[in-house]
């Protein structure tokens, strides 16, 4: 079972209570939704990463432990999840933000904002004013649409989390249920 394997490598509150590096975050951090694996808490990490991992700049993870401390879920859960936004996903992502922003704003640019930016011919020092360039260009459709899109992310995977914990509880309960019927033959 995941849960099993998971549980192995996430901390225990005593291990949590003694590092040296998180005594002055208190009692922040010793919420036990933070690190057991319950379906709320996993499911809730799961909406909080989804939604944070939209976050522009280096600041996903931050926002995301943040987060899941405020609303007291799964905190190792939210911060990994951030991680389905990486170079190769976040422009295609933004780019599906900007298009809903524009669909929900009604607001449509004379010209669209070119989408082959052409980063990697640019010295590496140049791609973030590159990239901020972009993202100026798109304005109020791109910040609109960003947040719906955080916001649609975050609701389908905490449902989805909630079905699949479900469907997985009752196979296992069916699955324990015919174990323990005797067969007919004996």
């Amino acid at each position: 079972m995941p849960r099993k394997l998971f549980r192995k490598y996430l901390p225990s509150h005593q291990s949590i209570r003694e590092n040296r590096y998180l005594r002055f975050f208190g009692t922040a951090l010793q919420h036990h939704n933070l690190w057991h694996l319950h379906r709320k808490s996993v499911a809730g990490g799961v909406a909080i990463g989804l939604f944070c991992g939209l976050v522009p700049g280096p600041l996903q993870m931050l926002s995301a432990a943040l987060c899941a401390i405020v609303f007291r879920v799964n905190l190792p859960v939210a911060a990994i999840v951030t991680w389905y936004t990486n170079p190769v996903t976040i422009l295609p992502l933004y780019f599906v933000a900007y298009k809903l922003g524009l669909f929900v704003t009604g607001s449509y640019p004379a010209t669209p904002p070119r989408l082959d930016l052409h980063i990697f011919d640019l010295p590496v020092t140049e791609w973030i004013p590159a990239a901020a360039h972009w993202f100026a260009t798109m304005g109020k459709p791109f910040a609109t649409g960003l947040v719906l899109l955080a916001m649609m992310l975050a609701v389908a995977g905490y449902l989805l989390v909630m079905a699949a914990w479900r469907a997985h509880v009752m196979l296992a309960w069916r699955k324990r249920r015919l174990s323990r019927i005797p067969s007919a033959g004996k």
